[in-house]
């Protein structure tokens, strides 16, 4: 059974720093492309950041590219997003997706049949 397991999650003070952990069981992550996403209160659910070790790709949404970074450690099957410079609109819920296909539109949350529980991240002084 595919299950993740969030955590890193916090509150912080803007331009601090958290590491989000997903760690994976069930399935291995070098056959998978793995996204973060995060959902703020009444908005849509938008894609942060993906690793896919099925193409080799890594890529961000333009609001967090040069502040977070997307990484993998294979040997213990969980993927991590560290996250810098964090900002009050970086506050929301954060998810992790899985998906074993190659990514037509990887920021679609269709494109992942698996997801976590989500953690939560609240960036305020």
């Amino acid at each position: 059974q595919v299950q993740f397991v969030e955590s890193g999650g916090g509150l912080v003070q803007p331009g601090g720093s958290l590491r989000l952990s997903c760690a994976a069981s069930g399935f291995t992550l070098d056959n998978y492309a793995i996204a973060w996403f995060r959902q703020a209160p009444g908005k849509e659910r938008e894609g942060v950041s993906y690793i896919s070790s099925i193409d080799g790709t890594t890529r961000y949404a333009d609001s967090v590219k040069g502040r977070f970074t997307i990484s993998s450690d294979n040997a213990k099957n969980t993927v991590y997003l560290l996250m810098n410079s964090l900002k009050p609109e970086d506050t929301a819920v954060y998810y992790c997706a899985a998906t074993p296909f190659s990514l037509v539109d990887p920021w679609s949350t269709h494109e992942y049949g698996y997801w976590g529980q989500g953690t939560q991240v609240t960036v305020s002084s």
